[in-house]
């Protein structure tokens, strides 16, 4: 009885752990988001002719390998972005590497 009390509080806190880290990456996204380049991702994205990024994730249309590709490489008008990403205070802070800092702000636009 105690070892499966144990194993249900382990899981909860696992589980628990999990959701608080997902919190921790979006809200990384988001200051991401607001603050690459110094007026943020929505200085450009954010205009109707521009890519909307959250509406082409949430749709399918925009997946984490091409979105990474076009962050590391840049395309049509969009420079390289990774180095200033990386950059960030909040990434640097949150000890994240170029994976991590990529997910946090792809979970964010798929939760905007």
């Amino acid at each position: 009885m105690k070892k499966s009390l144990a194993t249900v509080a382990g899981v909860i806190l696992i589980t628990l752990s999990g959701s608080v880290f997902a919190g921790e990456a979006e809200e990384v996204g988001q200051k991401i988001y607001e603050r690459a380049f110094g007026r943020g991702c929505g200085s450009c994205h954010d205009i109707a002719s521009n890519p909307q990024l959250s509406a082409l994730i949430k749709d399918g249309k925009l997946d984490r390998a091409t979105f990474e590709k076009v962050l590391k490489e840049g395309k049509g008008g969009m420079p390289k972005a990774i180095e200033t990403i990386m950059a960030l205070v909040p990434v640097t802070k949150a000890g994240y590497g170029e994976d991590q800092a990529v997910d946090a702000l792809y979970a964010y636009l798929k939760s905007k």
